[in-house]
């Protein structure tokens, strides 16, 4: 019986630390994204130089659905509340740009909110899915009215991000 309460009380605690740990990986990293942080691949300060704003990339997926190696600024006006997995890069004219991290290897805090960034990656033009825009909005908290209305494919410029570093 002392053995069976045991066992039972060791099974008890084994579930409840890898539901603790596996709540830990849910949450976006900690961190306060001060200027010269990275996230990911190091941005190169060489590289920095070449960055586009949100408008001229957009320009140039106009002219063409995928572009290879390219370097965006802007600021971060949200970044996933549930595991840093996205955020969204804007430039003065509101003009946006959906950010995902490249092979799902990195994630950024919440705190980069509100701070300039240069991205490193590649940007296409892409038809993002009825379910997935759902998600994102289930993501951002929206309404259930907000997110029951979105009921067609959407086009969506999206960057895929190798590496990320925080800029003034």
């Amino acid at each position: 019986m002392k053995r069976l309460l045991f066992l039972i009380a060791l099974v008890c605690a084994t579930t409840a630390f890898a539901q603790e740990k596996e709540a830990k990986k849910i949450a976006p990293p900690a961190g306060k994204a001060l200027v010269g942080d990275f996230y990911g691949s190091e941005v190169k300060n060489k590289t920095l130089k070449k960055a586009v704003s949100v408008a001229q990339l957009n320009k140039e997926l106009d002219k063409s659905t995928k572009v290879e190696n390219a370097v965006l600024t802007g600021k971060v006006t949200s970044v996933c509340p549930k595991k840093g997995c996205w955020l969204t890069v804007e430039n003065d004219k509101n003009e946006t740009f959906f950010v995902k991290m490249k092979d799902y290897a990195f994630f950024v805090p919440v705190a980069l909110e509100g701070k300039n960034v240069v991205l490193e990656g590649v940007a296409e033009r892409k038809m993002l899915s009825v379910e997935e825009a759902r998600h994102y909005a289930e993501d951002t908290k929206k309404s259930q009215e907000e997110i029951d209305a979105i009921t067609e494919p959407q086009e969506q410029n999206r960057f895929m991000a190798s590496g990320i570093k925080v800029v003034k």
